[in-house]
């Protein structure tokens, strides 16, 4: 179960309308990978595998590394005229970069 990070609807419902499209067995993972141009950055995709260590809930995998550093975050999804995208706000960023997809910590 995945504790300590919340979903707004618009990114549950973004969540379930991307994986209405994919495989039964298919769910949306989030990660927190090294690199961007401040350090870490967020990677989400859609995967048919759950490791050992993943943490799940509503077809949502997170490592639990990537959960760790995702503590009281708020993942949302947004829609703007320069593109839509999902959206985290964690309150362990030390500073981040414009896009909002590459952060420190």
């Amino acid at each position: 179960m995945i504790k300590e990070i919340k979903f707004t609807d618009k990114a549950l419902k973004q969540i379930n309308n991307l994986l209405s499209k994919k495989e039964k067995d298919s769910y949306f993972r989030i990660a927190i990978k090294g690199g961007g141009c401040s350090g870490f950055q967020y990677d989400f995709s859609i995967d048919n595998k759950k490791n050992d260590n993943d943490l799940s809930d509503h077809r949502i995998l997170i490592d639990a590394t990537s959960a760790n550093l995702l503590k009281g975050s708020v993942v949302d999804y947004s829609e703007e005229l320069i593109g839509n995208s999902f959206k985290i706000t964690n309150p362990q960023n030390k500073s981040s970069c414009g896009c909002g997809m590459s952060f420190s910590l």
